[in-house]
């Protein structure tokens, strides 16, 4: 009888090693909190078997903060000995994961903007991944919106970390490109509460338009504060501001913001022949029949395709090892690098050893707040 106790202990321990252990770090405390619950409340709907083979996720807060997610990333690989890291919500954070998951050859799949965290794909990068659409992308389509509609002068004012700087960055470039002048620059900190100053300054340099590189609620202050000096010019926020918090926070204060948004943003908008409508509408569905209507937004959004390309890749990883090994992590690296026609919520996702990414011009549209909702612009 022993032996037979002692055999089930042995089958079940190792079960429980086969399974694909994947780990999650997002920000659902702290100035991110907006954009990492519904990623957090997303991992409950993801599948928990793939292919036949069972599948856990172990979620863990990083509270906004770069030093805790790497933190988090490091107890995941070396206590939980996950398979695949997913997040984190902010860019600074990522960028500060990438060596933990780099160094322990543990896939990464980053669910921020920044197109920094997968390109050059050296050495490092050729373990990271991202399912949102990158600064370059999103910007490009705020730039070529201000040109379309007359806009000759800018203003700027954004986050003082790898977020902002890179918003700003894409901004130059672009309106370089198409002979728009950037005539006042500014920052601030995620947490500020007041940014008057910033905006004094950027209303006394009289441009057409202004664009807040943000992410979150802490969008709304300086929309608020251009707004209570008499700015009225056209107001452009980034895409990581579609939140449905963003919309609560910020009421009128935020009305005729214009933003480069995934499709999922404005999915019973799209057209029907719109390849993402019908994913974007399963998804809302799912999302909102349990956390209840007019809770979906464009974060979950992100987490629920790096579920998809997980669903796609994983079949393929589990020819090269079991899970729990480095071969199976290496088999999963290739499989993520070489999945292709992936339809998700934000785009359609083409992924190759140059592009970690995978998104095209498709992966976004223009919206606008529209009576404290979004429309989209055609």
């Amino acid at each position: 009888m022993n032996r037979l106790i002692l055999s089930a202990v042995l089958i079940c321990a190792a079960t429980a090693l086969a399974d694909v252990n994947v780990g999650v770090v997002v920000s659902t405390t702290g100035p991110a909190a907006s954009l990492g619950i519904p990623e957090r409340n997303t991992v409950s709907l993801l599948p928990t078997t793939i292919a036949g083979q069972k599948v856990n996720y172990i979620v863990l807060d990083d509270a906004s903060d770069t030093t805790t997610a790497v933190t988090n990333t490091r107890k995941l690989i070396q206590e939980n000995k996950v398979d695949l890291i997913i997040g984190t919500t902010t860019t600074p954070a990522s960028l500060a994961m990438i060596d933990v998951a780099s160094d322990a050859k543990v896939p990464m799949i980053s669910l921020a903007a920044s197109e920094a965290i997968i390109k050059p794909v050296d050495a490092k990068r050729s373990w990271v991944f991202k399912t949102p659409q990158t600064d370059a992308l999103m910007a490009a389509a705020v730039v070529q919106h201000m040109a379309a509609n007359g806009v000759k002068t800018v203003g700027y004012i954004g986050f003082n970390d790898a977020y902002g700087e890179g918003w700003l960055a894409e901004l130059r470039k672009n309106a370089a490109a198409r002979n728009i002048r950037i005539v006042a620059t500014e920052t601030y900190n995620r947490t500020d509460t007041s940014v008057t100053g910033q905006a004094l300054k950027i209303v006394a340099a009289r441009p057409d338009a202004v664009l807040i590189g943000a992410s979150g609620v802490p969008g709304v202050v300086p929309q608020k504060a251009l707004k209570d000096r008499g700015f009225a010019g056209k107001i452009y926020q980034t895409h990581g501001v579609a939140n449905p918090d963003f919309l609560r926070v910020g009421g009128k204060d935020v009305e005729g913001a214009i933003l480069p948004a995934g499709p999922i943003l404005v999915a019973s908008q799209l057209p029907d022949t719109n390849p993402n409508k019908k994913v974007g509408l399963a998804y809302t569905k799912l999302y909102e029949d349990k956390y209840g209507a007019g809770t979906i937004n464009t974060f979950g959004g992100h987490m629920w395709d790096a579920g998809l390309l997980l669903q796609k890749a994983l079949p393929r990883a589990l020819k090269a090892g079991k899970p729990g090994t480095p071969a199976f992590r290496d088999g999963l690296r290739d499989a993520l690098e070489g999945t292709r026609n992936v339809i998700g919520t934000h785009g359609i996702f083409n992924l190759s050893s140059t592009d970690h990414l995978g998104l095209d011009a498709r992966a976004r549209v223009m919206v606008t707040v529209e009576n404290g909702t979004w429309k989209l612009l055609k």
